[in-house]
């Protein structure tokens, strides 16, 4: 019993130091539902969230690649591509964090601040410039997802808008998508039951019988 004791205890420890929580997302969105019930995996993930204000954030997931951390790479080639400047605590705060609703800009001052400082310039954050045309200057969200495509070619793209956020802004995303030539994606949204009476209903339980 002591020797199982002590290898609880050791197991404990080593999931308490070593466990890399997921960092909060800056916004809360409210997504339509819908029938769908496709469950996405849990690497390998573009996210693009749009707030009730048509804010779009944009974040990956931290997968581990052949040559390191998904989000190590990207930022790495943001910052060479942009001319950011980003020191290393900089870069090391984009990889730790999870979402990025800023212009690029102002990413550099966002990833030096202090914590508190992070979540009130987050808040009034502008989101992500976007724009109907992938070739525009002012489509800095093209350039996120060039360059995390470039990063991780296995990244499958999810749009998660809020229930209130208006078609135009989910339209533009979409927009800069096909510019990219990408026309698969996923849209998030929470399970429903499936109506009576319709044909989904009918194949359903059709397939459980």
């Amino acid at each position: 019993m002591t020797a199982m004791c002590d290898v609880a205890f050791l197991l404990l420890t080593f999931f308490m130091l070593a466990t890399k929580f997921k960092p909060d997302e800056p916004v809360v969105v409210k997504t339509p539902s819908s029938i769908s019930d496709i469950i996405l995996p849990d690497r390998n993930i573009m996210l693009l969230t749009v707030d009730p204000h048509g804010k779009i954030f944009f974040s990956i997931d931290d997968t581990v690649l052949a040559d390191g951390p998904a989000r190590k790479s990207l930022i790495e080639r943001i910052n060479g591509d942009k001319g950011l400047k980003l020191s290393g605590d900089e870069a090391k705060t984009f990889e730790n964090g999870a979402s990025v609703g800023l212009p690029f800009n102002q990413l550099k001052s966002y990833l030096g601040a202090q914590p508190n400082d992070m979540k009130a310039m987050m808040a009034n954050a502008s989101g992500v410039p976007v724009d109907t045309s992938v070739n525009s200057p002012n489509n800095e969200l093209a350039v996120w997802i060039r360059s995390a495509r470039e990063v991780n070619p296995r990244l499958r793209i999810c749009i998660k808008a809020d229930g209130d956020a208006s078609y135009p802004n989910v339209q533009k995303i979409i927009k800069t998508l096909e510019g990219l030539k990408i026309f698969k994606f996923n849209l998030i949204t929470n399970l429903k039951g499936i109506p009576e009476g319709t044909a989904a209903y009918e194949q359903t339980h059709k397939d459980m019988h």
